[in-house]
């Protein structure tokens, strides 16, 4: 780092290119960070586009996501002509999703929240299970169900089935703390693709106390069977998840050009 180009709050912010993380997400990760904990104060401003690409050695592209991430949760105000600024208010935390990665974003959400284990079981699969799972029913299957936080804060319930012998792979101590990702991974059985289905339902009782909220509030809820490179399914989870903490974001595109008129 130049002596013209240095951060200028009192906790330096680092970035690592070796991690797995992307640059735009550790530098989104460390100012939020930052911002949360006063470091970098309400009403400070940024440096702008082209003076924080050099001082963390990024392309101004990256610097350009982290900032709109940022100010897309609400803690910064981004004015032409005026610069970026760093808002009062500090919104509760919520965690994003992406449709058109699926695998990348739930590896992000991993590498930056909490895992707490609060049951884990060898159970016969019913047909409600056997079925997606594509196995016999009474197949044993490990039933895991998992709470996330970020910052301690519950944001989703998480109901994970998987076929016993891929779960042999692994003890309760790993379950919990350790994405289900890395683990599946680490035994051989990656994902590489998953089918979902997302609806709206009411908080049960044993997911609204696991949540802190409500028994009837609103939750998103995703169901997901994911496959590895052999076409196995690995996995089956029920994920039921804040909606004031969390969201997915879909970005779609045109396959084709379009005909003209």
């Amino acid at each position: 780092m130049s002596e013209d180009a240095t951060w200028p709050f009192p906790v330096p912010l680092h970035l690592d290119p070796a991690l797995p993380t992307p640059l735009y997400h550790q530098m989104y990760l460390a100012i939020r960070a930052q911002i949360r904990s006063g470091d970098i104060p309400p009403g400070a401003m940024l440096p702008g586009e082209l003076h924080l690409a050099k001082i963390f050695n990024v392309s101004r592209i990256t610097v350009k996501r982290a900032l709109s991430e940022l100010a897309d949760d609400g803690l910064l105000d981004r004015q032409r002509g005026r610069g970026t600024v760093v808002t009062s208010a500090v919104p509760s935390p919520v965690v994003k999703g992406a449709f058109d990665n699926l695998v990348e974003s739930l590896t992000l959400m991993g590498l930056e929240t909490q895992i707490e284990l609060l049951d884990a079981d060898t159970v016969p699969a019913d047909g409600t299970i056997a079925d997606p799972l594509e196995v016999e029913v009474g197949t044993p299957v490990q039933r895991s169900i998992r709470r996330r936080k970020l910052q301690g804060e519950p944001f989703s319930y998480l109901v994970n089935h998987i076929p016993a012998d891929i779960a042999a792979h692994w003890s309760r101590d790993d379950l919990a703390g350790t994405s289900m990702l890395v683990l599946l991974e680490r035994a051989g059985f990656k994902p590489v693709d998953a089918d979902q289905w997302i609806m709206a339902v009411a908080a049960e009782p044993a997911v609204a106390t696991a949540l802190d909220v409500e028994v009837g509030t609103p939750l998103l809820k995703v169901a997901r069977v994911m496959r590895d490179a052999s076409g196995r399914v690995v996995q089956l989870i029920h994920s039921h998840y804040r909606s004031d903490r969390f969201q997915y974001h879909v970005t779609t595109r045109e396959r084709r050009p379009l005909a003209d008129d």
